[in-house]
């Protein structure tokens, strides 16, 4: 019998696939998306110096939700990413969906840095 690899390992592949070909730099980081079954997880990376710029995630304190695992709970980290690049004096960026679809979660939380000022 021939078994389906796991979802999570076909996601791994085309983030693989994906990664070979983008990269951030200091003036334009890649913003990260990691999603598990309970959190959302956004980064800005440098990948030219191995540096995290600024990242957001639904455990930290500034987000008060009841579910984190939702779409609200992603826009806000989409909203609290975008504000800490701000700060920084980034405004563009290079989109790096981890593998995952645009859909969903990872779509609430593009679309919400992309209203909150970051380019990409």
């Amino acid at each position: 019998m021939i078994t389906k690899p796991s979802k999570n390992k076909t996601r791994k592949n085309r983030h693989a696939r994906v990664r070979a070909k983008i990269t951030g730099t200091e003036q334009r980081p890649r913003l990260n998306v990691y999603r598990s079954n309970k959190n959302i997880y956004a980064q800005l990376i440098d990948d030219v110096n191995g540096v995290t710029l600024a990242s957001a995630s639904t455990v930290d304190k500034e987000i008060n939700l009841d579910s984190t695992a939702n779409v609200d709970a992603a826009a806000q980290v989409g909203e609290l990413i975008a504000k800490r690049a701000t700060e920084k004096g980034l405004k563009s960026v290079v989109f790096d969906r981890g593998g995952y679809l645009y859909h969903g979660r990872v779509k609430a939380l593009a679309d919400a840095a992309r209203e909150n000022g970051l380019e990409f």
